[in-house]
């Protein structure tokens, strides 16, 4: 099982004006033969928070996947790639190019993510668009590609080349 969690980033959801529709869209999205959702948390738009929680959810908790969904906008307090990138150790750019690349089939403004993923000892790290429709069609075009990859970094997987 890939041991998940899914941190909503949100001003709003943080201060109970908006209720997450996002966590749990993604949550359900998951297939629960290979994940196990074993951590979410709301927390606000503040860089310092984001990479505190992100450091958490990796180093404490060593969940294999975390999922972010939420603040990959032009808004000025959209910080979470900036945060991402401040905490993990190596970049995964494959995956969110293939999001962006994949979204653009949808709608123009994919174009507009900044989600970052990447790296930090053995948990991979993904931004999700906080919508819960754009979450989900993000995760739907990584989600095949996942589990060979959490395999491989927690050392349990072969190599992608044979």
């Amino acid at each position: 099982m890939i041991k998940t969690g899914i941190l909503t980033i949100s001003d709003k959801g943080y201060r109970n004006e908006r209720i997450d529709k996002t966590g749990p869209a993604i949550k359900e999205s998951l297939d629960k033969n290979i994940y196990i959702a074993e951590y979410y948390k709301i927390i606000p738009d503040e860089m310092d928070l984001i990479c505190e929680e992100l450091i958490h959810m990796c180093d404490e908790k060593k969940l294999d996947l975390i999922l972010t969904n939420g603040g990959t906008g032009f808004a000025k307090r959209d910080v979470t790639p900036e945060a991402t990138l401040k905490v993990i150790q190596r970049q995964t750019p494959g995956i969110p190019e293939a999001m962006r690349q994949m979204s653009l089939s949808i709608t123009p403004k994919a174009m507009l993510s900044r989600a970052a993923a990447g790296i930090r000892n053995s948990t991979l790290i993904i931004n999700l668009p906080g919508s819960p429709k754009g979450a989900v069609e993000n995760l739907s075009f990584i989600l095949p590609a996942l589990p060979h990859g959490i395999e491989i970094l927690k050392g349990t997987g072969g190599e992608c080349a044979r």
